[in-house]
């Protein structure tokens, strides 16, 4: 099985409404079209790289080069994990998880997207809590880093429920203009004050190495 050669693709997040894996083809055809859909109402750019901007038939194919790139660029040190997001089979959204020398850091950064219909009905924070999970629980995680552009509140609410603490602020230019970007810091010890989520990790083990990590008490 391919999973033999490349065990994340038998890795499994799950919430009480939720899926979370590696897409399969035709699941990560389904995340492109819900790409070129929409994301985000057209008048405000949540993203510092603009990339809903292309046009539809770009956006998508944008999703899928994204997603073989990251996979073939994996290595133990510098490693990002994307995973679509399923309810009752039905593709939401994206949801990834990454980090850079990882091993030692043990520091970890998120970032996501909701196909516009899915908004609003408290995905992005269940899907945030499973890879929250995943990291601190299942890769032993001491911090993980977070952000949002100005006027992105939806994020900045999954963050403040999640127990993320300001970390600072940075400017980049976005769609011309100057944005404040907002970081974000969440502790092992405010991760755990704050779980009111029920997620559930299947085969984690044989992808550990990949990870930086040959067990769980590394």
């Amino acid at each position: 099985m391919l999973s033999d050669h490349w065990p994340p693709l038998g890795l499994r997040l799950t919430t009480p409404r939720l899926e979370l894996r590696l897409p399969t083809e035709p699941q990560l055809a389904a995340l492109a079209e819900l790409a070129a859909a929409g994301v985000h109402e057209p008048d405000r750019m949540p993203f510092i790289n603009t990339w809903t901007d292309l046009p539809p038939t770009e956006r998508a194919r944008s999703v899928v080069q994204h997603h073989w790139l990251r996979r073939g660029n994996w290595t133990p040190q510098d490693w990002s994990l994307n995973l679509v997001v399923l309810r009752d089979g039905e593709v939401l959204g994206l949801q990834s998880l990454w980090a850079r020398e990882f091993a030692v850091k043990r520091e970890v950064h998120s970032g996501s997207w909701l196909g516009l219909a899915h908004h609003g009905q408290g995905v992005g924070t269940e899907m945030r809590a499973a890879v929250l999970h995943l990291a601190f629980a299942g890769l032993g995680a001491l911090t993980a880093g977070s952000g949002y552009l100005d006027g992105n509140e939806g994020s900045a609410a999954v963050s403040r429920r999640l127990g993320y603490r300001p970390d600072g602020t940075d400017h980049y230019v976005v769609r011309g203009a100057r944005v404040a970007s907002h970081r974000l810091r969440l502790s092992r010890e405010d991760w755990e004050a704050h779980r009111s989520v029920p997620v559930a990790v299947a085969g984690l083990t044989p992808c550990l190495p990949l990870f930086g990590l040959t067990g769980h008490d590394d």
